[in-house]
């Protein structure tokens, strides 16, 4: 038989909510303001999180709260006040990596998710949490596949992996480089990450490191074709972790629930990578994963490129990461287009206004809180009843589109970056 998964996306806001329900999320995960590990992010608010509920249990899916900073007494003090509205707002479960949050979170029947952040490496500390009652654990991103299923095979706990997104190079990030540089704490969630800047290697005579890099096709002597001397480097910045071609051993492994990071990621990250997890994880359940296999993870991982994202890796799960990286790759980039003025149901049509231009083949892309996120090309577009090709700045315009929308939603074009 084989095992069914839990698709778990991150959400910073409604409108990435509505990506991830819409993209076929099992679970989300949000953070709620002075307690998770994103403070510089965009966060729920205490009284949100009941209309956040809602919104999951009503279309089937879960909702988990981070609560999973590290914690003085006046924080545990002020999460005892907090953890009694999250069990009446009927959160799914809370997640956290203080032994001291986990007990407040069980003395109020709210059921515990230990984080990544408290590095679960062992058998013997999966079989202390089996004792405190916790749920759910999120193993240490640091763990092979071959520790991870061996893990899962000696645990009632559930386990939860990381299957794509960002990476740390502190272990499972715990880090002390934004603390030390900037005094914001990661471990508070006000990492600045300055591990994503270029550096520099000086040694303590001032000699600077001169590193090798690739160049576009540059001849500098036969002992260098094709390479370059430079003196900057991401070598703090590993490559994001990206698993869609590896879905079959990740579900066989006895992984209970896939975790998407990104919580700090716009709607159009939340949609696309959930819609491609969703496809990869339905389609090898389904016992169709051979099907036309190459050509379904060639289409899969150039949707994941289009979006935010510093190069792909495997993470821990076959061997130990070296690939650095740069900036941002994706090989997409959304440009402000316009705004939703009305929708018509009866024949699937948006009025937009725009403050850009736009023709018909543009690929746009719609957002809003309720909307969420989602993608499509423009067919075919209209003013006062007559079909056009282009329409320019200042025009309002009707577009057929593929799903309900709202007025006030945004419009982006999504153009190929250059």
């Amino acid at each position: 038989m084989v095992k069914i998964v839990e698709l778990l996306s991150p959400a910073r806001d409604f409108t990435a909510l509505a990506a991830a329900i819409n993209s076929g999320a099992d679970s989300i995960y949000v953070g709620v303001k002075s307690y998770n590990m994103r403070a510089n992010a965009a966060n729920f608010t205490v009284d949100e999180l009941g209309e956040a509920v809602k919104r999951c249990h009503d279309s089937g899916v879960k909702l988990y709260v981070c609560t999973n900073i590290v914690m003085t007494d006046s924080q545990i003090d002020g999460l005892r006040s907090l953890m009694p509205r999250l069990h009446s707002q009927e959160v799914d479960a809370v997640i956290v990596s203080d032994l001291g949050a986990c007990k407040v979170a069980s003395e109020n029947d709210v059921d515990v998710h230990m984080s990544v952040q408290a590095n679960l490496s062992n058998v013997e500390a999966l079989k202390v949490l089996e004792g405190m009652g916790v749920e759910r654990a999120i193993l240490s991103r640091e763990l092979s596949l071959a520790q991870i299923k061996d893990m899962a095979r000696k645990t009632s706990l559930e386990i939860e992996t990381f299957i794509h997104g960002a990476m740390c190079m502190a272990v499972s990030g715990r880090c002390f480089l934004s603390s030390y540089l900037y005094d914001k704490s990661a471990n508070c969630g006000e990492c600045l990450q300055p591990c994503r800047k270029e550096w520099k290697i000086l040694s303590e005579d001032g000699h600077e490191l001169m590193l090798e890099a690739k160049t576009s096709g540059k001849d500098v002597g036969e002992k260098g074709k094709n390479l370059e001397q430079q003196s900057k480097t991401h070598i703090l910045s590993p490559r994001d972790l990206c698993t869609v071609e590896h879905i079959p051993e990740l579900v066989e492994a006895g992984i209970d629930a896939f975790k998407i990071e990104g919580r700090a990621r716009p709607a159009e990250y939340v949609a696309t990578v959930t819609s491609v997890y969703r496809e990869a994880i339905d389609s090898y359940l389904k016992g169709s994963w051979e099907i036309h296999r190459e050509e379904k993870l060639q289409r899969w991982l150039e949707e994941l490129q289009k979006v935010f994202n510093r190069g792909f890796d495997t993470g821990f799960y076959f061997r130990t990461p070296h690939e650095t990286s740069s900036y941002n790759k994706a090989t997409h980039i959304k440009k402000d287009v316009g705004e939703v003025v009305n929708y018509y149901s009866k024949v699937s049509a948006a009025e937009i206004r725009l403050w850009n231009d736009l023709e018909v083949g543009d690929e746009i892309m719609i957002q809003g809180p309720t909307t969420g996120s989602f993608i499509q090309k423009v067919e075919s577009m209209q003013i006062n009843g007559k079909n056009i090709e282009k329409a320019f700045k200042g025009q309002n315009v009707g577009i057929a589109v593929e799903g309900k929308v709202r007025p006030h939603d945004a419009v982006y074009k999504r153009v190929k970056r250059v």
